[in-house]
């Protein structure tokens, strides 16, 4: 989830609702940021965005409760349609590795995010938060390795891709098709995050607050019930003694859903209220 003040605050609406969850003490708004969403029960047939700080948020998502040094996942990278007249809403789908509280998190994704990127294209992204405190987009101790692979770059639409976070030596790494990107130091969090207990792969539409239902799509804008439509598959653990076995749901189903669902796959999106004008 991603958050930013008034709308700059997907993720951190996520994390304040999180630390309600969790009993944790909220954290101010900052930024909208990327963040796995609330361990809530999903409505059925009805809409239950995550709303706070002025930014609501829609997932679809698949969760795993484990002990894991990693995980990966491939999944199609679309380019959904993300509403020009409002301001901070974004579409993305990523992988996110938390701690038992979920105040430790590294991420890694596609978004279609113009306030972030400049455009309406999908780009790769990386994430973490320490201790309940939000980062930056792409940085803020992230270290790039490849020269190639940059977070931050534009990706192909209509293609699949790999996306993985694993544990190398205390560093968590990210690969993209298995190439090494770079990593987020274990110094960050002074060596105390070493390992996730939840691991969840989703898609996320941050809306404005005053626009909910929004237009703006997950995934390809299809529906996840539809043939055609996005999808998120080859879930992997690394360091777990379970078996991979996603428990998915979705937060407002009549706007964005899911279908096709086994232990290590899904199919995500929807088009929100409809066509963006």
């Amino acid at each position: 989830m991603h958050i930013r003040t008034s709308l700059a605050g997907g993720l951190l609406a996520a994390t304040t609702m999180l630390a309600l969850l969790s009993g944790q003490p909220a954290q101010a708004a900052g930024p909208v940021a990327p963040s796995a969403p609330p361990s809530v029960a999903a409505a059925t047939g009805t809409d239950n965005p995550t709303c706070w700080y002025g930014s609501c948020f829609d997932y679809v998502y698949g969760r795993q409760t484990t002990t894991a040094t990693g995980a990966s996942i491939r999944m199609e990278i679309a380019d959904p349609v993300v509403d020009h007249t409002q301001a901070d809403e974004h579409s993305l789908q990523e992988l996110a590795l938390q701690n038992a509280d979920q105040t430790s998190t590294v991420e890694v994704g596609w978004t279609v995010d113009p306030e972030t990127n400049g455009d309406y294209k999908p780009h790769l992204f990386v994430y973490h938060w320490v201790n309940g405190q939000e980062s930056c987009y792409n940085g803020c101790g992230f270290v790039q390795v490849s020269k190639r692979i940059v977070p931050g770059m534009r990706l192909p639409t209509g293609r699949s891709a790999e996306f993985s976070i694993r544990l190398v030596h205390g560093d968590w790494w990210i690969y993209y098709n298995d190439a090494k990107v770079g990593y987020f130091p274990g110094s960050l969090w002074n060596g105390s995050y070493t390992s996730a207990q939840m691991v969840t792969a989703f898609g996320e539409v941050a809306e404005n607050a005053t626009d909910v239902p929004s237009c703006t799509q997950m995934g390809d804008g299809r529906f996840g019930s539809s043939r055609g439509s996005s999808w998120i598959a080859g879930f992997h653990l690394y360091g777990s003694t379970d078996a991979p076995d996603l428990t998915v749901k979705a937060t407002s189903p009549d706007h964005y859903n899911f279908g096709r669902v086994t232990p290590t796959s899904f199919q995500l999106g929807g088009p929100g209220k409809g066509s963006c004008h």
